[in-house]
């Protein structure tokens, strides 16, 4: 595999992971030309999973939409870009998982899945990717969603 730092192709695998349930393998890689460390992911390659607009339109699964948003969210926050990832990963499995039989998954659904995550590692995200998704239509709305996350854990953040 080319490395994205350098761009040889010699690298050597220092750990493989299941995901899934076995339907893709994440592999942490080693560049042998500048000992550059990155990510790799094999997955079997099966009907395209499509994500079901509020409008009824449906569109292919965009990972890097969907990292995107969370990256935006958690702007300027104390968050690594490995728990990004790592967000990344578990909410595109759950996706998967939870849109299995028809291998679609519904705006709703996927952004509800993106709060749930956001809101246990930081509110201050949950409220900026909440204020966006839910289209809140008045303050009134706003302050009721940070009264509930602020309520859930005494305010912590």
């Amino acid at each position: 595999m080319r490395c994205p730092h350098c761009g040889n192709f010699d690298d050597k695998v220092i750990e493989s992971r299941t995901l899934a349930n076995g339907e893709s393998i994440r592999r942490r890689r080693e560049c042998l030309g500048c000992g550059y460390r990155f990510t790799s992911y094999e997955r079997i390659e099966e009907k395209q999973f499509m994500v079901v607009k509020r409008d009824g339109r449906r569109q292919p699964f965009d990972r890097k939409k969907l990292e995107h948003g969370i990256e935006r969210a958690l702007e300027k926050r104390p968050v690594s870009m490995m728990t990004v990832e790592n967000i990344v990963n578990e909410i595109e499995d759950l996706a998967v998982m939870a849109g299995k039989q028809a291998h679609e998954i519904s705006t709703r659904q996927l952004g509800e899945l993106v709060l749930e995550k956001l809101s246990a590692v930081d509110k201050v995200a949950y409220i900026r990717f909440a204020s966006v998704y839910r289209h809140f239509e008045n303050m009134e709305e706003f302050i009721a969603e940070v009264n509930k996350v602020g309520g859930e854990h005494g305010g912590d953040q």
